[in-house]
C-alpha cells in the first residue's frame, strides 16, 4: 500500500505557489513489517520449544512421525530411569493411572510418544513399553532424531 505526499493545492488569487494540506491517511507498511518480523521469529521459535525436559535421543533411519491426532501423550525417559509426562515427574505406577484416567477423558485411544535417552538399556525401555502396552496402550512409538 502507497501512501500519497501532500500535494499542493492552488490557493485563491495567487498564480504561483500554493499551500500544503496534512495528509489524513494512515501509513500501515510499519506495522505489516512488523508482524511479519514476528510472525518469523514465532515459526523459527515454536519447534524449539516441544519438550521442557533434556533427553539425548538415539540416532535412527526410521521415517519421521505424522500426527494422526491433534495431542498425543508424551512419556520421557530421561538417563537416571526418571519418567515424566510433560514436564511432570511420575513414578512408574502412577505413571500407568495417569495414563488411564488420560484415556478415560478421551474419546479416542490417545498415542503414546515415548522419548527416551540414549544411555537407557534395552531391558529398561521394553519394561516401560511393557507396562504401557499391558495397560492397554496399543498406539505406542519410540521418538528418535534422524542420522
Amino acid at each position: 500500500m502507497g501512501a500519497t505526499l501532500a500535494t499542493k493545492t492552488k490557493s485563491r488569487g495567487r498564480r504561483t505557489g500554493g499551500t500544503y494540506r496534512p495528509m489524513a491517511e494512515i501509513n500501515v507498511t510499519p506495522f505489516v513489517d512488523v508482524m511479519l518480523v514476528l510472525l518469523i521469529v514465532f515459526m523459527v521459535a515454536a519447534p524449539l520449544m516441544t519438550s521442557g525436559v533434556p533427553v539425548d535421543l538415539p540416532k535412527s533411519d526410521a521415517k519421521s512421525i505424522t500426527d494422526e491426532d491433534d495431542k498425543p501423550i508424551e512419556i520421557i525417559v530421561t538417563k537416571d530411569g526418571g519418567l515424566f509426562i510433560g514436564e511432570t515427574p511420575y513414578e512408574p505406577k502412577q505413571l500407568l493411572f495417569q495414563l488411564e484416567a488420560m484415556r478415560q477423558a478421551r474419546k479416542d485411544e490417545p498415542r503414546i510418544y515415548i522419548r527416551g535417552d540414549a544411555t537407557i538399556s534395552y531391558g529398561k525401555m521394553m519394561e516401560i513399553i511393557g507396562s504401557i502396552n499391558g495397560a492397554g496402550f496399543n498406539k505406542v512409538a519410540l521418538v528418535s532424531e534422524q542420522k
